[in-house]
């Protein structure tokens, strides 16, 4: 057994083996915009009833994490997990030479991906928007900011799946199930 294990707290109890973590809005929205932006990325000129309304959707998703970032409990605030860049960076150096600490909720990284990707997002969803416009309709530098914008979450799609795979490894644990479940082992 590890020492997590075989510890005792006051009055004879042993410690939980997992905490919550993630409540139920953060895993709904993360998995609902990961299903979303794949359905808007698949449909683009395709299908564009079915992209425009996952496009709103994801707008909708992500003014709701916004305030959520502000409001909700302690591991949604961006307040636990938005780091300096040198932050960031030192992490980062740690996790080249398979030191980095384990974090409960969202380790450096993964708050600065948190951000980017809500970022990128806007701009994938603004420029959406503006597509539809009188003003920007059929201007195809619009367009073409939106691909990009889009073809950009992707990669960091990637490196956040990436990043994930990575932790998971190295902590021992994983970070797919925490954001189904919303629980992970407390130490």
């Amino acid at each position: 057994m590890s020492a997590i294990h075989d510890t005792v707290v006051a009055g004879g109890a042993k410690p939980p083996a997992t905490v919550k973590v993630w409540d139920l809005f953060v895993r709904v929205f993360h998995w609902s915009l990961a299903g979303l932006f794949l359905l808007a990325y698949a449909t683009g000129d395709e299908i564009e009833k079915i992209h425009i309304a996952a496009g709103y959707t994801i707008a909708g998703l992500l003014a709701l994490r916004i305030v959520w970032g502000f409001v909700g409990p302690r591991h949604a605030r961006f307040s636990d997990f938005v780091r300096s860049p040198r932050a960031v960076l030192a992490y980062m150096r740690d996790v080249a030479l398979l030191r980095a600490p384990r974090f409960l909720g969202h380790n450096p990284a993964g708050g600065m991906m948190v951000v980017a990707l809500i970022v990128v997002l806007i701009g994938t969803c603004t420029t959406g928007y503006m597509m539809t416009t009188d003003s920007f309709w059929g201007a195809k530098w619009v367009e073409e900011v939106h691909e990009a914008f889009a073809n950009l979450t992707i990669g960091l799609v990637v490196v956040h799946v990436l990043g994930v795979l990575l932790a998971s490894f190295e902590h021992r644990e994983s970070l797919v199930t925490a954001m189904i479940t919303g629980r992970k082992r407390p130490s």
